[in-house]
């Protein structure tokens, strides 16, 4: 089987900001990577997020991460988000597969959380000082810092703080 080089798995990750806060999520101990590490919502863009949808455009459909990761973060931990702004990019290897992950960082808009049991365990909402009390997930205390200065109307890219 030829591999296409030009295809990447896209997973997409929310930083949900409350109340200066930043919510935080635990894996669950029977997931294949990063098992009980902390990390923040989200999950994968497939082409069923958009293809039996109507085109925006003759071509084109339009803001399909952004309505993908609505509708993660509503199924992961059951919050309705809004103001979806792009953060950082990352990349990795998984096996053979190349994957680009795009961070993005939303406003809490409503909802309680409530986990999806077979891929998480526990949920916080932290300030970026309380984060670094957690096992974070490689990068993610770093994109919180980010996170934060966003707040602050300060963009910058991603740079390694942390340990």
């Amino acid at each position: 089987m030829t591999k296409n080089k030009f295809l990447h798995e896209v997973p997409i990750t929310a930083i949900i900001v409350k109340d200066e806060k930043f919510l935080i999520i635990r894996r669950a101990q029977t997931k294949k990577k990063f098992p009980g590490m902390w990390t923040v919502p989200g999950g994968r863009l497939e082409p069923s997020d958009y293809q039996d949808l109507p085109k925006d455009t003759k071509h084109h459909w339009y803001n399909i991460v952004e309505k993908t990761l609505c509708r993660e973060v509503k199924e992961e931990v059951g919050l309705d988000i809004e103001n979806i702004d792009y953060l950082t990019s990352i990349t990795m290897m998984v096996g053979e597969y190349p994957s680009l992950i795009l961070s993005f960082i939303a406003d809490y808009k409503s909802g309680e959380v409530v986990l999806q049991h077979e891929e998480l365990d526990k949920a916080e909402w932290v300030t970026l000082e309380e984060a670094r009390g957690y096992d974070l997930i490689e990068g993610i205390y770093d994109e919180l810092v980010m996170a934060e200065n966003h707040q602050k109307k300060t963009k910058d890219q991603w740079r390694k703080i942390s340990g």
